[in-house]
């Protein structure tokens, strides 16, 4: 028998505001718990509180029950009380690793307001079945909130809690444009489709508006939020928006095409040339060379540097381009590439037209012929979902849309007239943004090192 009293752990977590509306407060819990050791003669030695945690997360997650476990490892505690079994576990899977460690130490728990024992296996077994109920109970809890959420997404309604991005407001439990911040916004993204830098368009805002001006992490939100092109979690009629999805892609796509140079110079093409061996982004650099009377010659070039490591492939060198090369090559062509692309489109269009209505109307059919083979059991489940993939992205591909003449007007409408004297009157900066508007990568020939094609942004 033992003489000296059991050393008890009082252990009381709360998650929500809820339960402090119910009774369950952490004060409400401990009182509760002290009273319980007292009149057990226990020997409190510690009390481990978690406020703001669920049960459902891992005993990672939770500090005042990893505090816990510690002690019971170092046999600091014979028992453990909590308030009902909510309060202790509702996850299964965490509930049997911390019952290991407490069976490996001689430690138990009891719940003051439940009666549960854990020292048989049938008591064991009634333990493993509550918390079943309990976590299952608080599976549907959040795929209830999880659909409400959705729901209020689908329809346009903002999440409780949620702030509006810059130049929007919350009226009525849906966002809508601010009056007062809306100019700025809308001068922001035409003064960004001008030069196609975030910290231009900064500037520029600091310098038309002063303190009225948005923050810098403001104006960079405004270029990585969907929101401002109307759309939120898929749903394309979220809110009312400053820019087009186009647009939007847009931006995207310049912002992952974006390198910098270390000396901070202007490069005309930097972020367009890719790499032939690696696929990596060129970066622009400054070769200098003393000419024959002594003067200094200083001329733009790009290259592959890699930042980290060197494929094994760069070990004999990749092509090295100057600016003025690259440069005169894209005005020489620029013009008669995209008269071949509309080419193109035109003979795509009228090949594809008939053949994309009979093409999606076979591959449906197909498809529904294979979910009728499959539910009868004539085939298999693995060729199954092989066959499925393979008809799914048939279908996917010939739902994009392609691309058609009507793409190209815009930049009919830029190539038109004397275009290449305005081109001449801007400096690299401009230059820079107006390849950027309009081309999304330029490709070598790696066997005549130079470059063989360009891709128009479309």
């Amino acid at each position: 028998m033992r003489d000296a009293p059991l050393r008890c752990a009082l252990y009381p977590r709360v998650s929500t505001e809820e339960q402090h509306i119910n009774g369950l407060s952490l004060p409400a819990q401990r009182q509760a718990l002290q009273e319980y050791a007292e009149r057990m003669n226990y020997r409190v030695v510690g009390v481990y509180a978690d406020e703001g945690i669920s049960a459902r997360k891992p005993v990672s997650r939770r500090p005042a029950l990893l505090r816990l476990l510690e002690d019971v490892r170092q046999d600091r505690i014979d028992i453990i009380l909590v308030t009902k079994l909510d309060r202790w576990f509702r996850n299964i899977k965490e509930y049997q690793l911390t019952q290991e460690i407490l069976e490996a130490h001689n430690c138990y728990w009891k719940t003051i307001f439940e009666d549960y024992d854990t020292s048989t296996a049938n008591g064991q077994m009634v333990v493993n079945i509550m918390l079943a109920v309990a976590q299952n109970e608080a599976d549907r809890t959040s795929e209830r909130i999880r659909s409400v959420f959705s729901y209020k997404e689908s329809i346009g309604e903002v999440k409780t809690g949620m702030c509006a991005p810059y130049g929007y407001r919350i009226v009525q439990k849906r966002i809508q444009k601010d009056p007062s911040a809306a100019p700025i916004v809308e001068e922001a993204f035409a003064y960004y489709f001008k030069c196609y830098s975030v910290r231009k368009v900064y500037t520029h805002l600091q310098e038309r508006y002063g303190d009225a001006a948005p923050s810098f992490n403001k104006v960079d939100r405004l270029f990585k939020n969907e929101k401002y092109c109307g759309h939120w979690q898929g749903n394309p009629n979220y809110c009312e928006p400053y820019i087009s999805p186009d647009q939007f892609r847009q931006i995207r796509s310049v912002k992952n095409s974006r390198t910098f140079a270390r000396s901070g110079d202007a490069y005309i093409f930097a972020g367009l040339i890719r790499c032939p061996l690696c696929g990596r982004r060129y970066t622009g650099s400054k070769n200098s060379h003393t000419l024959k009377d002594g003067s200094i010659n200083r001329r733009k070039q790009y290259r592959c540097m890699p930042k980290y490591d060197v494929p094994n492939s760069h070990r004999g060198g990749t092509p090295i381009l100057t600016e003025r090369y690259v440069e005169q090559y894209m005005l020489d062509h620029v013009v008669e590439q995209m008269h071949l692309e509309i080419l193109k489109a035109e003979q795509q269009s009228r090949r594809s037209k008939k053949r994309t209505r009979t093409s999606l109307a076979s591959v449906q059919a197909e498809l529904d012929r294979l979910n009728t083979m499959y539910q009868k059991g004539r085939i298999s489940e693995n060729y199954y979902d092989s066959q499925y993939d393979i008809l799914s992205r048939k279908l996917d591909e010939l739902k994009t849309p392609s691309i058609t003449v009507e793409s190209f007007a815009p930049l009919q409408k830029l190539f038109s007239g004397d275009w290449k004297a305005v081109y001449d009157e801007l400096d690299a900066e401009h230059r820079n943004a107006f390849w950027k508007s309009i081309v999304t990568e330029i490709r070598l020939d790696m066997n005549t090192r130079k470059i063989s094609d360009f891709s128009f942004r479309i």
